[in-house]
């Protein structure tokens, strides 16, 4: 008897765990990986990688694509060296998941660039909420860093990473597709009609998408909260008082910084 309800658990519990979390396009559980063909400026196609890690709660038997992105990478071979080049993205000390979209990848004199945007508020304002909202990164010294979008060379214009690989698009559902061609991450993305998402812009946009975020402030751990909590406050001394009523480290208050006030001696 004992014997019975041990396999009837492990049989409960294998349920749980694959069948019910869902089906990437050439994965299975909780990640997705696929690869994409990836048009570069100056016309020529390099093949890259995408795997991602699913997490965050969705309802019993819901698709993985209702959850949240909470690590991703995206690999790929330099086409001059041949060397495999991968960035990495997951949960920070801030952000308690993915902090990115990821938008566009190009090369120029060998250099590899990526054009990402974030995911939440909270990475909007970590990442100094730019505008245009790209957030972006060059392969310099065998590490990724970053770089404000004025030195992300002008040719790059192109979106040519698909923005949403978790839609409702059969062939990638089924993973019928070995690779998903130029042509096809073109047709993926023509339903996003704002033009941050159809190219690469180098002006300041009207509020759209994440620029709607308010403005907001670190407070430790995975916490953030909206700075006009604090300047709503006259005076210096009410703001700490804020600090305090809600259990905020001095390190991380914000009034000396709005106040443009120290305290000698703290």
């Amino acid at each position: 008897m004992k014997k019975h309800v041990i396999l009837f658990l492990i049989s409960i519990s294998c349920l749980l765990i694959i069948c019910g979390t869902g089906y990437g396009f050439m994965g299975f559980g909780d990640t997705s990986s696929w690869r994409e063909e990836v048009l570069l400026h100056d016309g020529s196609k390099i093949i890259v990688k995408r795997w991602q890690k699913h997490g965050g709660p969705r309802s019993f038997g819901a698709p993985i694509r209702e959850a949240l992105i909470s690590e991703q990478t995206i690999s790929f071979k330099h086409p001059k060296t041949n060397k495999t080049i991968i960035w990495k993205d997951g949960p920070t000390e801030d952000i308690h998941i993915a902090n990115f979209d990821l938008i566009a990848l190009h090369i120029k004199d060998n250099i590899p660039y990526l054009v990402t945007m974030t995911k939440q508020c909270s990475g909007y304002n970590k990442w100094g909420r730019p505008n245009p909202p790209y957030v972006v990164f060059k392969y310099e010294g065998k590490k990724w860093i970053h770089i404000p979008l004025s030195e992300l060379p002008v040719e790059f214009n192109n979106v040519n990473l698909v923005l949403d690989p978790l839609g409702d698009d059969e062939e990638l559902l089924n993973g019928s597709l070995s690779v998903i061609t130029a042509e096809k991450v073109k047709e993926l993305n023509s339903s996003l009609r704002e033009e941050i998402f159809t190219k690469i812009i180098r002006n300041p946009v009207a509020p759209v998408g994440m620029a709607h975020c308010q403005e907001m402030i670190h407070i430790g751990r995975t916490r953030w909260i909206g700075l006009h909590n604090f300047r709503r406050h006259a005076k210096y001394e009410a703001c700490l008082d804020e600090c305090k009523l809600l259990d905020i480290d001095s390190k991380y208050c914000p009034c000396d910084r709005l106040f443009k006030k120290k305290i000698k001696g703290e």
